[in-house]
């Protein structure tokens, strides 16, 4: 169960620093009135699920068994 856990971590982790810099490289920004403005226009659901499998990684790789 502990593998599994640090499996789900590794690959969560790689995913979040995947997507998390392509979600940072597809927004824009431009100026407007003297305040610098940033559009995304990034698909954050790849971004949210590999965070929610980082999570759950770390859940099972420090769940006690009893």
């Amino acid at each position: 169960m502990k593998t599994a856990g640090i499996i789900l971590l590794v690959i969560g982790l790689i995913g979040t620093i995947v997507f998390g810099y392509q979600a940072v490289q597809d927004s824009e920004n431009f100026s407007l009135f003297g305040m610098d403005v940033a559009v995304s226009k990034a698909d954050w659901t790849p971004l949210i699920i590999s965070g929610a499998i980082l999570v759950l990684g770390l859940i099972i790789t420090f769940l006690k068994k009893k």
